[in-house]
């Protein structure tokens, strides 16, 4: 058989079928959006194709002439997926389908080989560390610069005053640099959890086949190695296990991001509106109304506190899809693939037009002139009369029974010291904390590994 018949076979066939054919319905509501959703994995699917194929070498079952040939036009087929152009077409059930059927077109038998010691459920599980390991990545970079743009703005701010509420009732002097600071740090915390999704994301599931492992003789060492994993998940049950826990590990991660950018954003709809007038946003970052002239609406802001209000229910989606599931492969599982992969462009999405706005975002330097906020020094007058000798219920009786008689008179001149207050925002040390996470990541290295492994 000529190898455009084989191509042609293969083409008309999935790669499990045998005698008989699913009907179309059949295969329509199976396949489900899953082609559309394998672009997102086409590059990582061809990326671990290339680490299989070198290892599959290292124990007789590629030859010495065939691996370079398969190197070749692997790495030729990453390049297409890479830049966009990769198609899975009419008729090919997945991107492994589709990655096979372009080598065995180029190569013949020699194409089929390719699959040996794997199945589709190790081959999709690689794809889906690789792929969320490299969108962690922009992930924490992302957070990593909205932090960088807070800490910014709370420096340059840290002199200005606000209203910090209780209650949403008028509290204690609180400022800018605190404000921009508190989400600043936030972020810190934030990208703890999400260190510990790419520590449990960073490991090898390939080689464990269908979840039962192979009797090749796989070195799952080396395809470790070549893909930059960490480590292995070494058990093969285990690593099919991981199908499904893993993407709840990471949506959490997401989630707690998600969820310090909604506040953030909330905030900022708040502070911006006219009964606050804390902060103004530029007016080229607002939209406005088809019949009130005057509006200038927070959109963004708004769609951005909603979108990662949805993101924060990934977790439970995910969760409600794998967590009655027995031991083994479950087509259950191809759900997950419809909320997590987008998952993580609506995020960086999000991140980026926040910095974007909160680097443009101007505050209001004289709230404090208006008296409303004048009872909010009452909890400094008090503290000034204890330091004084007073005793500190004394203090906080004198304080309110003159608030109640009109004679409170506040001293706007605030002294605070100690460390994480107004007068010390710790701002170095927040960012000493997300710098020394940051750096643990390791990214450079599974940036060298990949590129050796793609190299010509």
């Amino acid at each position: 058989m000529s190898a455009d018949q084989q191509s042609n076979t293969l083409g008309g066939a999935k790669l499990w079928e045998k005698s008989v054919h699913v009907t179309a319905e059949i295969d329509r509501f199976t396949v489900g959006h899953d082609r559309e959703l394998d672009l997102y994995l086409a590059k990582y699917d061809v990326m671990g194709s290339i680490a299989h194929v070198t290892m599959l070498h290292s124990i007789g079952l590629i030859a010495d002439n065939e691996l370079p040939v398969l190197l070749r036009e692997l790495r030729a087929i990453y390049d297409v997926a890479a830049s966009g152009k990769f198609v899975i077409e009419d008729g090919i059930e997945d991107v492994h389908s589709q990655v096979e059927l372009m080598l065995t077109r180029r190569l013949g038998d020699m194409g089929k080989k390719i699959h040996s010691g794997r199945s589709r459920n190790d081959q999709v599980l690689v794809d889906l560390k690789l792929f969320t390991r490299d969108k962690l990545r922009e992930v924490a970079e992302a957070v990593r610069t909205l932090f960088v743009e807070l800490q910014q703005q709370s420096e340059r701010y840290s002199g200005v005053l606000m209203p910090g509420y209780t209650h949403l009732q008028v509290a204690m002097p609180s400022s800018f640099g605190l404000w921009f600071g508190a989400y600043a740090e936030s972020l810190t915390d934030d990208m703890l959890l999400l260190e510990a999704a790419y520590r449990m994301t960073n490991r090898n599931p390939l080689g464990s086949a269908a979840g039962y492992g192979s009797s090749f003789p796989l070195n799952r060492t080396m395809t470790t190695r070549l893909l930059g994993f960490d480590s292995m998940d070494y058990n093969v049950v285990y690593a099919q296990m991981g199908r499904g826990k893993n993407e709840r590990n990471v949506a959490f991660a997401l989630a707690g991001i998600a969820g310090t950018v909604a506040k953030l954003a909330f905030d900022a709809c708040m502070f911006n509106s006219q009964n606050f007038g804390f902060v103004k946003l530029p007016d080229e970052c607002t939209t406005g109304s088809s019949i009130m002239p005057h509006k200038k609406n927070p959109d963004v802001f708004e769609l951005i506190r909603a979108r990662c209000n949805k993101l924060q229910a990934l977790p439970s989606q995910i969760v409600l899809i794998m967590n009655n599931l027995p031991c083994g492969y479950f087509r259950d599982l191809q759900e997950i693939k419809e909320v997590f992969l987008p998952a993580f462009d609506q995020l960086l999405d999000c991140l980026r037009m926040a910095t974007y706005i909160v680097g443009r975002m101007k505050v209001n330097e004289h709230i404090l002139d208006d008296p409303r906020y004048d009872l909010m020094f009452s909890v400094e007058e008090v503290n000034r009369l204890a330091t004084s000798g007073m005793p500190f219920r004394d203090a906080y009786k004198k304080v309110g029974l003159d608030i109640e008689a009109g004679r409170f008179t506040p001293d706007k001149h605030i002294r605070h010291t100690h460390e994480g207050s107004i007068g010390n925002l710790c701002n170095a040390e927040i960012a000493a904390l997300m710098d020394a996470t940051f750096n643990r990541f390791g990214f450079d290295r599974v940036a060298a590994a990949e590129q050796k492994l793609l190299q010509q």
